[in-house]
């Protein structure tokens, strides 16, 4: 029987340097758990360092924001520019609204002053050219010729009494030449006449010559002495019943050179009022009142006017009346504001003079009919202590209204700037513009 042979057994070793298959199995799983272990780990520091830089951020945030909140803390002197800035701002505004406050009150202290008296009685300061109203009007200019030119070495002189004439009044002139020191020059009179100006209309103008020279008569003062003289009364003369502008043309020459030279006057024939009996006074409602008496002839607004003078003589008030007037006898009355008196410290008595009138005629040539004037002083008013008269201003609803709406706006401009000032509050000018020096 054929024995078996032993089967050799099966050598089951691993590669050089390797494992045995359980071994092998055994060193995939710790590597798996190893694996996982290091992503773990890998996560967790990721989280850790997150986190770290999270702190990191979140304590830099707050340096900076403690930083920041530090320098809020410096900015009275670690930003001047923006305080300058503002302060700037707000004194341009200041000056701005002070200037608007300047202005407004400007405005109503001016009409507040100018209006305190009527316009019936004013200081006469405020009429220079009324203060003598019948002096002789005299000017000088250079010598004209003929054809228009002019010669400065040669000055003309002239001279005439009034420029309105009414019924039965004259008007004298005068003419002269002198040098350039003022010297009198030669002067030889070619011609005057009086001509009446028509100005487009078809009326007849009449026309007469005039007696211009210097020898003593019609007018002249004294012979010889290089002034020409000429008088012109219209009522007795062509122009006795001429209404309008009478023009006298002379005609002269000067050292051969020849000029010519023009005087103009407004006649009125018609007498539309006369003054009748004496001029009385009476004080009523603290101020001075003047009725002067006339006879109306023709109805209409008659303006009137006339001087008064302090008892030295001194010019001071500028009376005025200018109202309608019905055909009959009347008084015109001339008020003398006692505020006027008041102010202006007078002494009494009074003078009034230079007195003059007409009637105002409308959309027609001349504008007006004169009355005679009353030259000179008419009328001395009593002696009076000033503290007869009243101090108060003069008031009219037309006032009233117009120092409310100035009032306002500057009651508006007073409140806006003392807003950006309060300090100004306590300020007298601003509290009171028209009385604070």
């Amino acid at each position: 029987m054929r024995s078996k042979k032993p089967q050799p057994k099966k050598n089951h070793q691993s590669p050089p340097g390797g494992f045995s298959d359980s071994q092998s199995s055994n060193k995939r799983k710790w590597l798996a758990i190893a694996a996982a272990v290091s992503f773990i780990a890998i996560i967790v520091v990721s989280i850790n360092l997150s986190s770290s830089s999270n702190e990191n951020n979140t304590t830099t945030i707050a340096s900076k924001s403690a930083a920041s909140n530090t320098e809020f803390l410096r900015m009275p002197t670690g930003s001047g520019l923006i305080d300058a800035k503002t302060a700037a701002e707000k004194e341009q505004q200041k000056k701005q609204l002070q200037m608007r406050f300047d202005e407004v009150s400007k405005t109503f202290c001016n009409y507040r002053e100018s209006t305190k008296y009527p316009n019936s009685s004013r200081p006469i300061s405020q009429h220079p050219d009324q203060v003598y109203p019948n002096q002789a009007i005299t000017e000088t200019h250079a010598m004209r010729n003929r054809h228009g030119g002019s010669d400065k070495n040669i000055q003309i002189q002239t001279t005439q009494s009034r420029v309105y004439l009414s019924a039965k009044e004259s008007v004298e002139i005068n003419l002269r030449a002198l040098d350039a020191s003022g010297n009198s020059l030669p002067l030889i009179v070619e011609g005057a006449v009086a001509k009446g100006l028509s100005f487009g209309d078809n009326r007849p103008v009449p026309q007469l010559p005039i007696n211009l020279a210097d020898t003593g008569r019609d007018g002249d003062q004294i012979a010889g002495d290089g002034i020409a003289s000429g008088r012109l009364t219209p009522a007795l003369s062509p122009f006795a019943a001429f209404n309008g502008t009478i023009r006298i043309e002379a005609n002269y020459s000067v050292n051969g050179n020849h000029g010519q030279v023009f005087f103009d006057v407004i006649y009125t024939p018609e007498v539309p009022a006369v003054w009748t009996g004496k001029i009385r006074e009476t004080v009523e409602n603290g101020n001075l009142k003047f009725y002067l008496p006339v006879s109306i002839k023709m109805a209409g607004r008659y303006i009137v006017s006339a001087r008064l003078d302090d008892a030295k003589g001194k010019p001071f008030a500028y009376l005025s009346f200018n109202d309608l007037l019905a055909v009959g006898n009347t008084e015109i009355p001339l008020n003398v504001a006692g505020k006027l008196l008041r102010d202006s410290e007078v002494s009494f008595p009074l003078g009034l003079r230079d007195i003059d009138a007409y009637l105002l005629k409308e959309n027609v040539d001349p504008d007006r009919a004169l009355m005679a004037r009353l030259e000179g002083q008419q009328y001395v008013s009593k002696s009076y202590a000033l503290k007869t008269f009243s101090e108060a201003e003069w008031e009219s609803e037309e006032r009233s209204r117009y120092l409310k709406e100035f009032g306002k706006d500057l009651d508006q401009a007073r409140a806006a700037l003392v807003a950006i000032d309060p300090g100004l509050g306590l300020n007298a000018k601003i509290q009171d513009p028209c009385n604070t020096p």
